[in-house]
C-alpha cells in the first residue's frame, strides 16, 4: 500500500508512560561497552549504584515501543534507519517516571525505485515535574517506498565534517555478543540476533544495531573529548551509513571546535565509515 502523505502527517502517540531504574541505565552503559576494563574507575559511574550516571544516549531507550513508523504502511522489510538526532534539555537522570509524545514531522519521497525518508519526532518529559528532558528526531529510510507523490525537498541535511585530519581517534571493540546484551535495552529485532532472519534481509550473519553503534560513538566521545562528563553533552546527531559485526572495531574520529565535536566511525578491519557527518553539540 503507497504512503498517504496526508494520513501519515497527522500521526501522533501522545502521553504515554515509561519508567525506567537503576537497573536499566546500568544495563544500557554495558550494552554499549562501558567498562570493558573492569579496573577503569572513570566508568565506574555509568555501571555502579553508587554515585550512578546516565549516558546520555540512553535517551533512545528509555521510552521504547511501538515507533509511529510502524503505522504509516511502509513495507518494513525495505526500512533502515538512516538518521539519530537528539537534544538534551538537561541531563538525562539515572532513573525517572517519564511522558512520551511522538509525531511525524515529515514524509519526503525521492521518486520511483528511489525510496522515502520519512521523519519522527519523539519528546520525553520528567512525569512528576513536566520539564522536557530531551528531544528525539529520526529519519527512516524506506527504500521501497518511493513514488506517493509527497514534497522531495526539505529533508534535514548532514551535519559536514571538517577537511583537515581528526584532532582524536578513539578505538572501542565489540563483543561477539554484544546485540544480545543491548536487546535487552529494548530492541529485540531478531536481524541482530538470528542468524536465519539476517540471512533473510541479505547480511551474512546477525547486525549489531545502529543504535547500538550510536552509544559506542558516544562512550568514545564522552570518555576524550567530554572527560567523562554527561552533562557536557546537549546534543548528539549522526547518520547511519554501514552495518557493523558483532566482535568488529570501531574507530571514531573526532574533530574539535569549540561547542562542536564533528566525528565518524569506522569499522577498523574492514575500513568501511558506519556513522557518518556525526555532530554532538556541547554545553557552553
Amino acid at each position: 500500500m503507497p504512503i498517504n502523505y496526508d494520513e501519515i502527517m497527522r500521526l501522533k502517540a501522545e502521553g504515554e508512560e515509561f519508567s525506567y531504574r537503576e537497573r536499566e541505565t546500568m544495563l544500557y552503559a554495558l550494552g554499549v561497552g562501558f567498562m570493558r576494563d573492569p579496573l577503569n574507575e572513570r566508568e565506574l559511574p555509568f555501571v555502579y549504584e553508587n554515585g550512578l550516571r546516565a549516558v546520555p544516549t540512553m535517551a533512545t531507550v528509555v521510552a521504547w515501543g511501538q515507533s509511529l513508523i510502524g503505522r504509516t504502511g511502509v513495507n518494513y522489510l525495505m526500512l533502515v534507519h538512516g538518521e539519530q538526532r537528539l537534544t538534551l534539555h538537561k541531563p538525562l537522570p539515572p532513573y525517572a517516571d517519564i511522558v512520551s509524545d511522538e509525531r511525524i514531522v515529515g514524509a519526503y519521497d525521492k521518486g520511483p525505485g528511489k525510496g522515502a525518508l520519512i521523519v519522527s519526532e519523539k519528546t520525553i518529559r520528567d512525569k512528576t515535574t513536566g520539564e522536557k528532558l530531551c528531544t528525539l528526531s529520526g529519519t527512516a529510510f524506506c527504500r521501497g517506498d518511493g513514488g506517493f507523490g509527497g514534497p522531495k525537498e526539505g529533508a534535514p541535511e548532514p551535519h559536514p565534517l571538517p577537511s583537515r585530519p581528526p584532532d582524536l581517534v578513539h578505538e572501542a571493540d565489540t563483543r561477539p555478543d554484544q546485540a544480545f546484551l543491548y536487546a535487552l535495552s529494548g530492541d529485540r529485532n531478531p536481524l541482530h540476533r538470528d542468524p536465519r532472519v539476517a540471512k533473510m534481509a541479505g547480511f551474512p550473519r546477525p547486525i549489531l544495531h545502529g543504535l547500538c553503534t550510536y552509544g559506542i560513538a558516544c562512550r568514545s566521545v564522552l570518555s576524550t573529548a567530554c572527560d567523562y562528563e554527561p552533562a557536557k553533552i546537549v546534543g548528539f546527531d549522526v547518520r547511519f551509513s554501514a552495518p557493523v559485526f558483532p566482535g568488529e572495531t570501531i574507530a571514531t574520529e573526532m574533530w574539535l571546535d569549540g561547542a562542536v565535536v564533528s566525528f565518524r566511525s569506522r569499522v577498523k578491519e574492514r575500513d568501511v565509515v558506519c556513522l557518518n557527518n556525526g555532530k554532538c553539540t556541547l554545553a557552553i
